[in-house]
C-alpha cells in the first residue's frame, strides 16, 4: 500500500528508511527501493539458502540497514526471524541455535568467530550469512547477494556492450543488468571489431559505462577529453594485461574492470583450497547450497560433469592467484597456460610465436630472436624468456579476436613429431 502510494507520488520526500554512522555514512532509501531489496533479501533466503516457511533464521545484527532487510525478507517468505543482542557470547549463540533448530544465521564479522567456535555443535544450521565489507571462508556475503551489480549502472546512463550475442557478457550486459537499473541499451550492428568506428560513435553518443575490448588496438589518439560521459569500463573473457590495463588509463583516464561473475577462491586439481600466491583453480563453492545460475552439468556426459565437481567446489577450468588482501589475480584457461617452474627446477620450453609489423619485415630473424630474448630477461624474471621463436604471418584467432593457444601447441607438437 504504502509502495503503491510512492510510486504513484501520492508521498512526500521523506525515506522510508534513513540511515547514519559516526563516520559519516549515510543511507536513504525509498519505500520503493525497500520493497526491491527486501524482496531480494527473501529471494536469498528462499533460493540460495534454501530456506522455506516455518524454517527458523537468527539474526544478531547492530543497527545496520541490514536488519531491516533481513526482517522484511523473513516476513515476506514466511520464515521465523530470531533477533539477538550483539553482546551474546559463543555459549549464549550455541544455545540459541540448539534450541531453535535454527537453518541459518545472519551476523556481522565480528561475531561470525563466534559462531564458527560452535556451529559443529549445530546439525540444522546449514547456512551462515555475513553482513561485513570483508568476506569469509564458509560464509555467505550478504551484501554481494542483495546489492550484486556488475556495471553499477544508474537510470540515466547508456550503456553500450561490445561482446558477441553468443557470449554471458551480453546477456548480463544487454539484458539483465541494464534493463533492471532502468539504463539505456545502445547497439551497433558491426560486422566485425572496427576500433576507428568504436571511437568515432563513442566521441559523439552519450555511453556512460562501455565494456571494451581488445583494448591493445584502440587508437593512441583516445584521450579523456574526447570521451567525456564515459564513466565505467569493463571487460571479460580473459585476462586484460597489465600493459593494456595502464595503456587505457593513460588514454583515458579510467580503469578496465575485469568481470568476474561468481564468489570465488584458489583450489587445486582436488578441491582443496591453496594459499595466497599460488597458482591454482578458480573454484566455487557449491556446497552445502549451489549458487543460483551456475553450471549444472555436461548434457549426457557425467564422467565430464564429475572431473569439475572437485569436493565442495565447481572447478571453472581458469587459472589465477590470490593475493595476501584477498584480490583474485585471472591468469586465463587452464588450457592456455604454460606453466614454468622456477629457476633449478625442470622447465617446459617456452616458445613465442610472434607476427612482425611490416618495417621488421626484412630483418634478420636470428638477429631478432637474440634481440627478443635479451628483452624478455631485462624486463621479468630471466627463466621466463622463449627458448624458441617462430615468427608466423598471423595468429590463429577465434571469433572474438581471442588466441588460439591450443592451435599453437598443436602446430608446435606436430613439428617435433617430424623431427
Amino acid at each position: 500500500m504504502v509502495c503503491d502510494l510512492d510510486q504513484e507520488g501520492k508521498r512526500g520526500p521523506n525515506p522510508a528508511l534513513w540511515w547514519v554512522n559516526s563516520q559519516g555514512d549515510e543511507v536513504k532509501w525509498s519505500f520503493r527501493e525497500l520493497t526491491d531489496f527486501t524482496c531480494r533479501a527473501a529471494n536469498v533466503f528462499t533460493q540460495t539458502c534454501g530456506l522455506q516457511q516455518g524454517d527458523r533464521l537468527a539474526l544478531i545484527l547492530p543497527r545496520l540497514p541490514e536488519w531491516w532487510l533481513v526482517a522484511m525478507g523473513c516476513i515476506r517468505t514466511g520464515i521465523i526471524f530470531m533477533p539477538g543482542t550483539t553482546q551474546m557470547k559463543a555459549k549464549d549463540i550455541l544455545y540459541r541455535l540448539k534450541e531453535s533448530n535454527a537453518q541459518s544465521i545472519v551476523t556481522t564479522d565480528a561475531l561470525a568467530p563466534e559462531v564458527d567456535s560452535v556451529a559443529s555443535e549445530c546439525p540444522a544450521l546449514k547456512t551462515k550469512l555475513l553482513v561485513s565489507d570483508h568476506s569469509r571462508e564458509g560464509w555467505l556475503d550478504f551484501r554481494s547477494l542483495i546489492h550484486r551489480k556488475l556495471l553499477q549502472l544508474k537510470a540515466s546512463d547508456v550503456f553500450w556492450c561490445l561482446s558477441d550475442p553468443g557470449w554471458i557478457v551480453a546477456i548480463m550486459g544487454t539484458l539483465f543488468e541494464p534493463w533492471t537499473a532502468g539504463s539505456t541499451v545502445f547497439i551497433h550492428h558491426l560486422p566485425q571489431f572496427d576500433p576507428k568506428v568504436i571511437v568515432e560513435l563513442q566521441m559523439s553518443e552519450e555511453d556512460t559505462p562501455n565494456e571494451t575490448r581488445p583494448l591493445s588496438t584502440t587508437p593512441d589518439s583516445v584521450s579523456q577529453e574526447r570521451f567525456p560521459t564515459l564513466e565505467h569500463c569493463a571487460a571479460g573473457g580473459e585476462a586484460v594485461l597489465p600493459e593494456e590495463q595502464e595503456k587505457w588509463r593513460q588514454r583515458t583516464g579510467l580503469l578496465v574492470h575485469q568481470v568476474y561473475g561468481q564468489a570465488e577462491t584458489i583450489i587445486d586439481d582436488e578441491g582443496n583450497i591453496l594459499p595466497p600466491n599460488t597458482e591454482g583453480n578458480l573454484g566455487i563453492r557449491i556446497k552445502p547450497t549451489k549458487p543460483i545460475g551456475l553450471f549444472m552439468l555436461y548434457e549426457n556426459d557425467p564422467v565430464k560433469t564429475a572431473k569439475v565437481e572437485c569436493g565442495d567446489f565447481y572447478n571453472t577450468g581458469d587459472k589465477a592467484t590470490i593475493d595476501e588482501e584477498g584480490y583474485i589475480w585471472f591468469l586465463g584457461r587452464d588450457d592456455d597456460i604454460i606453466n614454468s617452474l622456477g629457476s633449478g627446477s625442470a622447465l617446459q620450453v617456452v616458445k613465442a610465436f610472434i607476427v612482425l609489423t611490416p618495417q621488421f619485415l626484412s630483418h634478420d630473424p636470428d638477429q631478432l630472436t637474440k634481440e627478443l630474448q635479451e628483452h624478455v630477461k631485462a624486463v621479468t624474471a630471466p627463466y621466463k624468456y622463449p627458448r624458441k621463436v617462430e615468427f608466423v604471418p598471423e595468429l590463429p584467432k577465434t571469433v572474438t579476436g581471442k588466441i588460439k593457444r591450443s592451435e599453437l601447441r598443436e602446430k608446435e607438437f606436430g613439428q617435433r613429431q617430424q623431427q
